[in-house]
């Protein structure tokens, strides 16, 4: 493990696309909860899946050393046995882009929000497993990025066993359930890991005001939320960047100084103008 990670800001597909778990849109395993009101949905979010470029373009101005996509497997295989192509097309221009202007680029394959057709506890299902290896390893071929993680936060998939309100799944007191599936993830995480031919690192998820000294972690990446906040129960507190109108702008120019990893000259102007 390196001793100083490299530090990202992370795209959360879910709580920024837009598009997902609405009315003849893709489901994920948040379609329940939401049905029945315990929180709301992404909604439009903050409609990243048009704007991304924008976006990555005041990563790159504030010389941010790269970021994390989380993709929407949700998104990528709306049915078992049914990838679109097309979305796979689009985060395919999204990692392009952002390699274009020097960004480093770590992918993360599956979140919290997996699809809804693989159930609600769908860490327990042994039929799930071979699945999962095999988005993973489909994703991992087809995308050209610099670095590949298997989940985007492993502890999220099991949160909904341990805390009432977390959901999904939700249930009270199911820690035997928690373990194992958890067993099951770190089973996928090996088994993907073995077979693929690509940059595997190993990360941390943190809020923005969760980050602290990076040298802490033992860990390859550590990756902030977020770049964009975005809506719906994977939303992070805060976004650097935040859609104003039509126009994107750096909502949070302190803390755009303060994770600046490349200092520019052209940096700190770029940062007010867009303030």
């Amino acid at each position: 493990m390196s001793t100083s990670p490299r530090v990202l800001l992370s795209l959360g597909g879910y709580a920024c696309e837009g598009g997902l778990d609405g009315r003849y849109q893709p489901a994920t395993c948040y379609s329940p909860t939401i049905a029945l009101g315990r929180h709301p949905g992404p909604g439009g979010a903050e409609g990243l899946w048009e704007d991304y470029e924008v976006v990555l373009d005041l990563a790159g101005e504030m010389a941010l050393s790269g970021v994390c996509l989380e993709v929407s497997w949700a998104r990528l295989e709306p049915h078992r046995g049914q990838r679109d192509e097309a979305a796979l097309a689009r985060y395919a221009e999204v990692v392009a882009h952002a390699r274009r202007l020097g960004l480093w680029v770590s992918v993360a394959a599956i979140d919290a929000a997996w699809p809804a057709w693989l159930g609600l506890e769908a860490w327990l299902m042994p039929w799930v497993t071979p699945v999962a290896i095999n988005y993973v390893s489909w994703l991992t071929s087809s995308l050209d990025a610099d670095a590949f993680s298997v989940y985007a936060s492993r502890a999220l998939l099991t949160r909904g066993f341990l805390v009432e309100d977390a959901g999904p799944p939700w249930r009270r007191g199911a820690r035997d359930d928690a373990v194992s599936a958890a067993k099951n993830l770190e089973f996928i995480e090996e088994a993907v890991r073995a077979d693929a031919n690509v940059n595997f690192v190993s990360s941390v998820n943190l809020e923005l005001d969760d980050a602290r000294d990076m040298s802490l972690f033992d860990v390859d990446e550590v990756h902030l939320q977020s770049l964009v906040r975005g809506s719906g129960p994977l939303a992070g507190t805060r976004g650097l960047v935040a859609l104003r109108g039509d126009t994107w702008v750096v909502a949070d120019v302190e803390l755009a100084r303060e994770l600046r990893i490349r200092p520019q000259d052209s940096v700190a102007d770029s940062v007010e103008d867009s303030a």
